[in-house]
């Protein structure tokens, strides 16, 4: 971590031992390894923290992607209805008046495509001069 070799150990030992003394040296050493692991478990909490919150903000944005291509699947698929509706619309228009056609009148007899009166219409016009 911080980059100390074995020689830079034995000096800072040397110093700490002339310091401190021989009786208090092994309490100081204590409290230092303590504070120490204390130091380097809040260091791994912090990082860990820090991963969580990076892939926490990376599924935003993946979420953020996908809300957005949703959203034009939805539009595409909401133009491409109103299309189709609009092209079927004049077709059910125009059946719907084909299917109100007005009704023949019983008075007149139907004639075929020569004008000359249909069979049935012609059993018809005979029963009615009878």
């Amino acid at each position: 971590m911080f980059d100390v070799g074995i020689s830079e150990l034995m000096v800072i030992a040397v110093v700490a031992l002339v310091v401190i003394g021989p009786e208090r040296l092994p309490k100081v050493a204590r409290t230092a390894g303590l504070l120490l692991g204390r130091l380097q478990r809040y260091v791994g909490d912090v990082k860990a923290d820090i991963n969580r919150e990076m892939q926490l903000e990376e599924l935003k944005n993946l979420q953020k992607e996908v809300s957005t291509q949703v959203s034009g699947i939805q539009a595409s698929v909401t133009h491409e209805m109103r299309e189709i509706e609009d092209s079927v619309d004049p077709l059910i228009a125009a059946r719907a008046e084909n299917a109100v056609v007005p009704a023949p009148t019983f008075g007149t007899p139907a004639t075929d495509a020569l004008g000359e009166p249909s069979p049935a219409t012609a059993g018809q016009v005979t029963e009615a001069k009878t």
